[in-house]
């Protein structure tokens, strides 16, 4: 679950209700290999109903602010 904080997850067993999922099917080519897979997103692990409850906000991983400046010397 992308955005999901390392510490909270689901397993297996557990109901998932997936409100707005936008699917998307992928398609890969690999050394000769085809992979192709559906890929299924929400807005947010919080918008899950996991065994008919919401996550608590601590499932949703803290933002991370990266910042580059190539033209800086090293």
């Amino acid at each position: 679950v992308y955005n999901a904080a390392p510490t909270w997850g689901v397993t297996v067993g557990d109901a998932l209700g997936v409100p707005d999922p936008v699917v998307t099917q992928h398609l890969h080519l690999h050394q000769g290999q085809t992979f192709s897979f559906l890929g299924i997103r929400v807005s947010s692990p919080l918008s899950l109903v996991v065994n008919g409850k919401r996550p608590p906000g601590s499932a949703l991983a803290p933002p991370h602010l990266a910042l580059s400046n190539p033209s800086a010397p090293p």
